[in-house]
Protein backbone atom coordinates (compact mmCIF):
# COMPACT_ATOMS: atom_id res chain seq x y z
CA UNK A 1 0.00 0.00 0.00
CA UNK A 2 2.96 2.07 0.47
CA UNK A 3 4.06 1.88 -2.74
CA UNK A 4 0.63 3.20 -4.06
CA UNK A 5 0.79 5.91 -2.16
CA UNK A 6 4.51 7.05 -3.28
CA UNK A 7 3.24 5.96 -6.93
CA UNK A 8 0.48 7.90 -6.77
CA UNK A 9 1.87 11.22 -5.09
CA UNK A 10 4.72 10.69 -8.12
CA UNK A 11 2.10 10.40 -10.64
CA UNK A 12 0.45 13.80 -8.97
CA UNK A 13 3.42 15.69 -8.76
CA UNK A 14 4.43 15.14 -12.43
CA UNK A 15 0.89 16.02 -13.93
CA UNK A 16 0.69 19.25 -11.93
CA UNK A 17 3.79 20.89 -10.63
CA UNK A 18 1.64 22.62 -8.07
CA UNK A 19 1.53 19.76 -6.39
CA UNK A 20 4.09 20.07 -3.25
CA UNK A 21 5.09 17.27 -0.56
CA UNK A 22 5.87 18.91 2.85
CA UNK A 23 6.72 16.13 5.57
CA UNK A 24 8.06 16.60 9.29
CA UNK A 25 11.20 14.88 8.97
CA UNK A 26 9.73 11.80 8.04
CA UNK A 27 9.58 9.45 5.27
CA UNK A 28 13.20 9.33 3.66
CA UNK A 29 12.93 5.99 1.83
CA UNK A 30 9.22 6.37 1.18
CA UNK A 31 9.81 9.66 -0.96
CA UNK A 32 13.85 8.51 -2.82
CA UNK A 33 11.29 8.23 -6.22
CA UNK A 34 9.41 11.78 -5.60
CA UNK A 35 12.80 13.49 -4.40
CA UNK A 36 14.20 12.12 -7.33
CA UNK A 37 12.21 13.11 -9.97
CA UNK A 38 10.52 15.87 -8.56
CA UNK A 39 13.31 17.52 -6.31
CA UNK A 40 11.61 21.34 -6.54
CA UNK A 41 8.20 19.91 -5.29
CA UNK A 42 9.47 18.81 -2.14
CA UNK A 43 10.14 20.57 1.18
CA UNK A 44 11.25 19.00 4.60
CA UNK A 45 9.96 21.64 7.35
CA UNK A 46 11.77 19.69 9.36
CA UNK A 47 10.20 18.62 13.39
CA UNK A 48 7.76 21.72 13.30
CA UNK A 49 4.54 19.76 12.48
CA UNK A 50 2.41 22.82 13.59
CA UNK A 51 4.75 25.55 11.36
CA UNK A 52 4.36 23.22 8.68
CA UNK A 53 0.71 22.90 8.79
CA UNK A 54 0.62 26.96 8.71
CA UNK A 55 3.22 26.73 5.83
CA UNK A 56 0.64 24.15 3.83
CA UNK A 57 -2.40 26.88 4.64
CA UNK A 58 -0.29 29.85 2.79
CA UNK A 59 1.03 27.89 0.32
CA UNK A 60 -2.47 26.73 -0.63
CA UNK A 61 -3.43 30.15 -0.67
CA UNK A 62 -1.31 31.49 -3.94
CA UNK A 63 -2.35 28.35 -5.63
CA UNK A 64 -0.18 25.44 -4.84
CA UNK A 65 -1.64 22.16 -3.50
CA UNK A 66 0.10 20.70 -0.65
CA UNK A 67 0.44 17.39 0.41
CA UNK A 68 1.60 17.08 4.22
CA UNK A 69 3.05 13.54 5.63
CA UNK A 70 3.41 13.05 9.30
CA UNK A 71 3.22 10.46 11.59
CA UNK A 72 -0.99 10.50 12.39
CA UNK A 73 -0.04 10.80 16.09
CA UNK A 74 1.36 14.43 14.89
CA UNK A 75 -0.54 15.22 11.82
CA UNK A 76 -3.15 15.29 12.63
CA UNK A 77 -3.03 15.16 16.66
CA UNK A 78 -0.51 17.54 17.32
CA UNK A 79 -2.16 20.05 15.07
CA UNK A 80 -5.90 19.95 15.39
CA UNK A 81 -5.91 24.15 16.03
CA UNK A 82 -3.76 25.17 12.85
CA UNK A 83 -6.06 22.53 11.14
CA UNK A 84 -9.06 23.83 11.95
CA UNK A 85 -7.80 27.70 12.22
CA UNK A 86 -5.66 27.70 9.03
CA UNK A 87 -6.81 25.08 6.78
CA UNK A 88 -10.77 24.41 7.13
CA UNK A 89 -11.99 27.64 8.21
CA UNK A 90 -11.04 28.55 4.69
CA UNK A 91 -11.90 25.41 3.34
CA UNK A 92 -7.92 25.64 1.79
CA UNK A 93 -7.06 22.47 -0.70
CA UNK A 94 -4.69 20.59 1.71
CA UNK A 95 -4.39 17.21 1.83
CA UNK A 96 -3.21 16.15 5.38
CA UNK A 97 -1.73 12.63 5.39
CA UNK A 98 -1.37 11.09 8.28
CA UNK A 99 0.94 7.27 8.46
CA UNK A 100 0.87 5.05 10.83
CA UNK A 101 -2.44 5.26 11.94
CA UNK A 102 -3.34 2.92 15.05
CA UNK A 103 -0.77 0.64 16.72
CA UNK A 104 1.63 0.44 13.78
CA UNK A 105 4.77 2.46 15.47
CA UNK A 106 3.54 -0.17 18.50
CA UNK A 107 7.27 -0.13 20.15
CA UNK A 108 7.17 4.02 20.36
CA UNK A 109 5.09 3.68 22.84
CA UNK A 110 1.74 5.85 23.39
CA UNK A 111 3.12 8.87 21.74
CA UNK A 112 3.85 7.22 18.37
CA UNK A 113 0.23 5.48 18.45
CA UNK A 114 -2.68 6.97 17.28
CA UNK A 115 -6.03 6.09 18.36
CA UNK A 116 -7.74 9.01 18.22
CA UNK A 117 -7.17 10.93 15.24
CA UNK A 118 -10.45 10.06 13.83
CA UNK A 119 -12.55 11.76 16.56
CA UNK A 120 -10.15 14.60 16.55
CA UNK A 121 -10.52 15.53 12.94
CA UNK A 122 -14.20 14.34 12.39
CA UNK A 123 -16.00 17.19 14.35
CA UNK A 124 -13.49 19.63 12.34
CA UNK A 125 -16.32 21.44 9.83
CA UNK A 126 -15.73 20.61 6.00
CA UNK A 127 -12.47 18.39 6.95
CA UNK A 128 -13.21 15.18 4.98
CA UNK A 129 -11.64 12.06 6.03
CA UNK A 130 -10.27 9.01 4.05
CA UNK A 131 -9.20 5.65 5.54
CA UNK A 132 -7.73 2.94 2.38
CA UNK A 133 -8.06 -0.33 2.82
CA UNK A 134 -5.51 -1.39 0.60
CA UNK A 135 -3.78 -0.56 -2.52
CA UNK A 136 -5.99 -0.36 -4.69
CA UNK A 137 -8.38 2.24 -2.37
CA UNK A 138 -5.03 3.87 -1.82
CA UNK A 139 -4.52 4.80 -5.49
CA UNK A 140 -8.37 5.88 -5.79
CA UNK A 141 -7.93 7.80 -2.33
CA UNK A 142 -5.33 9.82 -3.39
CA UNK A 143 -7.14 10.85 -7.16
CA UNK A 144 -10.25 11.65 -4.79
CA UNK A 145 -8.49 14.20 -2.30
CA UNK A 146 -6.48 16.00 -5.62
CA UNK A 147 -9.64 16.62 -6.95
CA UNK A 148 -11.15 17.50 -4.10
CA UNK A 149 -11.31 21.42 -3.73
CA UNK A 150 -11.43 21.47 0.18
CA UNK A 151 -9.31 20.12 2.93
CA UNK A 152 -8.77 16.26 2.99
CA UNK A 153 -7.08 14.35 5.79
CA UNK A 154 -5.87 10.67 4.65
CA UNK A 155 -5.27 8.23 7.42
CA UNK A 156 -2.41 5.64 6.72
CA UNK A 157 -2.61 2.42 9.06
CA UNK A 158 -0.98 -1.18 8.48
CA UNK A 159 0.41 -1.54 4.63
CA UNK A 160 1.33 -5.03 4.63
CA UNK A 161 -1.98 -6.58 5.02
CA UNK A 162 -2.86 -7.31 1.53
CA UNK A 163 -5.45 -6.53 -0.76
CA UNK A 164 -9.09 -6.73 -0.74
CA UNK A 165 -10.00 -5.76 -3.97
CA UNK A 166 -9.58 -7.88 -6.84
CA UNK A 167 -8.38 -5.16 -9.04
CA UNK A 168 -8.24 -1.59 -9.07
CA UNK A 169 -11.65 1.06 -8.25
CA UNK A 170 -12.65 2.87 -11.04
CA UNK A 171 -13.43 6.24 -9.27
CA UNK A 172 -13.94 6.41 -5.51
CA UNK A 173 -17.70 8.34 -4.60
CA UNK A 174 -17.47 10.75 -1.40
CA UNK A 175 -19.35 8.72 1.37
CA UNK A 176 -20.03 5.55 -0.33
CA UNK A 177 -19.23 2.10 0.85
CA UNK A 178 -17.40 -0.65 -1.02
CA UNK A 179 -18.86 -3.53 -1.08
CA UNK A 180 -16.23 -6.39 -0.59
CA UNK A 181 -18.39 -9.80 0.19
CA UNK A 182 -21.96 -10.72 -0.03
CA UNK A 183 -23.43 -13.03 2.71
CA UNK A 184 -26.00 -14.11 4.10
CA UNK A 185 -29.07 -11.60 5.33
CA UNK A 186 -29.89 -13.29 8.19
CA UNK A 187 -27.12 -12.63 9.94
CA UNK A 188 -24.59 -9.13 10.71
CA UNK A 189 -23.01 -7.47 8.24
CA UNK A 190 -19.48 -6.00 8.68
CA UNK A 191 -18.53 -2.51 8.25
CA UNK A 192 -14.80 -2.38 8.40
CA UNK A 193 -12.06 0.68 7.61
CA UNK A 194 -8.14 0.35 7.14
CA UNK A 195 -6.58 -2.53 8.07
CA UNK A 196 -9.54 -4.22 10.23
CA UNK A 197 -10.80 -4.58 6.57
CA UNK A 198 -8.83 -7.37 6.04
CA UNK A 199 -9.60 -8.67 9.43
CA UNK A 200 -13.46 -8.36 8.42
CA UNK A 201 -13.09 -10.59 5.47
CA UNK A 202 -11.00 -13.55 7.14
CA UNK A 203 -13.78 -13.55 9.45
CA UNK A 204 -16.63 -13.22 6.60
CA UNK A 205 -15.48 -16.21 5.38
CA UNK A 206 -15.85 -18.20 8.03
CA UNK A 207 -19.07 -17.03 8.77
CA UNK A 208 -20.98 -16.05 5.60
CA UNK A 209 -21.50 -12.95 6.44
CA UNK A 210 -21.70 -9.66 4.30
CA UNK A 211 -18.69 -6.88 4.27
CA UNK A 212 -18.36 -3.79 3.43
CA UNK A 213 -15.41 -1.03 3.43
CA UNK A 214 -15.92 2.24 3.95
CA UNK A 215 -12.81 4.15 2.65
CA UNK A 216 -14.20 7.49 3.17
CA UNK A 217 -15.20 8.22 7.00
CA UNK A 218 -16.72 11.48 6.45
CA UNK A 219 -18.70 12.46 4.91
CA UNK A 220 -20.28 8.82 4.98
CA UNK A 221 -23.49 8.06 2.98
CA UNK A 222 -26.61 7.27 5.23
CA UNK A 223 -28.30 5.46 2.21
CA UNK A 224 -25.62 3.15 2.32
CA UNK A 225 -25.65 2.30 6.00
CA UNK A 226 -29.49 1.95 5.52
CA UNK A 227 -29.22 -0.35 3.22
CA UNK A 228 -26.88 -2.44 4.88
CA UNK A 229 -29.01 -2.32 7.87
CA UNK A 230 -31.75 -3.84 5.73
CA UNK A 231 -30.12 -6.51 4.09
CA UNK A 232 -28.43 -7.73 7.40
CA UNK A 233 -29.23 -8.86 10.71
CA UNK A 234 -27.62 -5.74 12.85
CA UNK A 235 -24.35 -4.47 11.78
CA UNK A 236 -20.61 -5.03 13.14
CA UNK A 237 -17.94 -2.56 12.87
CA UNK A 238 -14.75 -2.98 12.57
CA UNK A 239 -11.82 -0.09 13.21
CA UNK A 240 -8.25 0.31 14.48
CA UNK A 241 -8.89 3.36 16.51
CA UNK A 242 -10.49 4.05 19.33
CA UNK A 243 -14.56 2.78 19.97
CA UNK A 244 -15.09 6.72 20.85
CA UNK A 245 -15.91 9.19 17.58
CA UNK A 246 -14.66 7.04 14.82
CA UNK A 247 -16.29 4.67 12.27
CA UNK A 248 -18.56 2.80 14.88
CA UNK A 249 -19.89 6.23 16.26
CA UNK A 250 -20.70 6.90 12.46
CA UNK A 251 -22.77 4.49 11.82
CA UNK A 252 -24.79 4.31 15.38
CA UNK A 253 -25.34 7.94 14.87
CA UNK A 254 -26.69 7.13 11.14
CA UNK A 255 -28.85 3.85 12.52
CA UNK A 256 -30.21 5.67 15.90
CA UNK A 257 -31.87 8.57 13.41
CA UNK A 258 -33.25 6.79 10.18
CA UNK A 259 -33.33 3.58 11.07
CA UNK A 260 -32.63 1.95 14.69
CA UNK A 261 -30.19 -1.18 14.64
CA UNK A 262 -28.48 -3.15 16.65
CA UNK A 263 -24.58 -2.39 16.37
CA UNK A 264 -21.67 -4.28 17.70
CA UNK A 265 -18.62 -1.71 17.73
CA UNK A 266 -15.46 -3.37 17.69
CA UNK A 267 -12.48 -1.22 18.32
CA UNK A 268 -9.81 0.13 20.97
CA UNK A 269 -11.20 0.26 24.01
CA UNK A 270 -11.38 3.76 26.34
CA UNK A 271 -7.65 3.44 27.47
CA UNK A 272 -3.95 3.42 27.14
CA UNK A 273 -1.68 0.82 25.79
CA UNK A 274 -0.27 -1.06 29.37
CA UNK A 275 2.79 -2.39 27.96
CA UNK A 276 5.14 -2.18 25.39
CA UNK A 277 4.87 -4.55 22.33
CA UNK A 278 5.10 -5.79 18.62
CA UNK A 279 2.10 -4.18 16.66
CA UNK A 280 0.31 -7.95 16.50
CA UNK A 281 0.62 -7.70 20.71
CA UNK A 282 -0.89 -4.35 21.10
CA UNK A 283 -4.04 -5.49 19.03
CA UNK A 284 -4.30 -8.80 21.00
CA UNK A 285 -3.88 -6.55 24.29
CA UNK A 286 -6.90 -4.37 23.23
CA UNK A 287 -9.11 -7.55 22.36
CA UNK A 288 -8.71 -6.69 18.38
CA UNK A 289 -6.52 -9.70 17.01
CA UNK A 290 -8.87 -12.35 14.98
CA UNK A 291 -9.43 -14.72 17.72
CA UNK A 292 -10.71 -12.66 19.74
CA UNK A 293 -12.89 -10.72 17.32
CA UNK A 294 -14.09 -13.82 16.10
CA UNK A 295 -15.11 -14.69 19.43
CA UNK A 296 -17.00 -11.65 19.82
CA UNK A 297 -18.80 -11.61 16.67
CA UNK A 298 -19.85 -15.46 17.28
CA UNK A 299 -21.32 -14.60 20.70
CA UNK A 300 -22.92 -11.70 18.78
CA UNK A 301 -24.54 -13.92 16.44
CA UNK A 302 -26.05 -16.02 19.47
CA UNK A 303 -27.19 -13.63 20.76
CA UNK A 304 -29.36 -12.43 18.07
Amino acid sequence: MRDAFSNALVRLALADPKVLLLTGDHGYALFDEFRKRCPDQYINAGIAEQNMVGMAAGLARVGFRPFVYGLAAFVPVRTVEQIKLDIAHDDLPVVLLGDGAGFVYSHLGTSHQSTEDIACTRAIPGLQILSPADRFEMTACMDFAYANKGPVYMRMGKSDRGDVHSGPISALASGRLLTVRKGRTDRPGLIATGSMVRTAIDIAQEQDLSVWSAPTLKPIAAEDIRAAARTSNGLITMEEHSVLGGLGAAITEITSELQPTRVLRIGVPDRFSQHCGTHDYLLREHGMDTETVRRRICEYIASL
